[in-house]
């Protein structure tokens, strides 16, 4: 029970939501895994939240109809806001990694 309790509060956060709407748009993973992307039961990470600043590291499996894969990230929030350091997502089998992150946010985290 409890383990659905914080499965829940993961999957309900604000970088989770973000990642895993990047992971479904992205026209690279989607070749691979196909459409509709789904997100997994067993989400992984770890936050630490300060008031407007915090961290986070998460972890989602995905699936396809022709695959399936692990969303990674790194957030970090300040004054409030989250924004990734990293959001990779590897295709299981090939080993293929794509960077979900656009040239902006980069720059942003840079």
């Amino acid at each position: 029970m409890l383990f659905m309790l914080i499965s829940g509060q993961v999957k309900s956060s604000e970088v989770y939501v973000e990642a895993l709407s990047a992971a479904r748009s992205d026209a690279d993973l989607t070749e691979d895994i196909g459409k509709p992307i789904e997100d997994g039961l067993f989400p992984g990470g770890s936050f630490q939240i300060s008031g407007p600043s915090g961290y986070a590291e998460i972890s989602i499996p995905i699936s396809g109809p022709r695959g399936s894969a692990t969303v990674y990230g790194v957030a970090e929030k300040s004054i409030g806001e989250w924004s990734f350091t990293d959001l990779i997502v590897e295709v299981e089998g090939s080993g293929h990694r794509i960077n979900l992150l656009d040239e902006t946010e980069m720059e942003k985290s840079a």
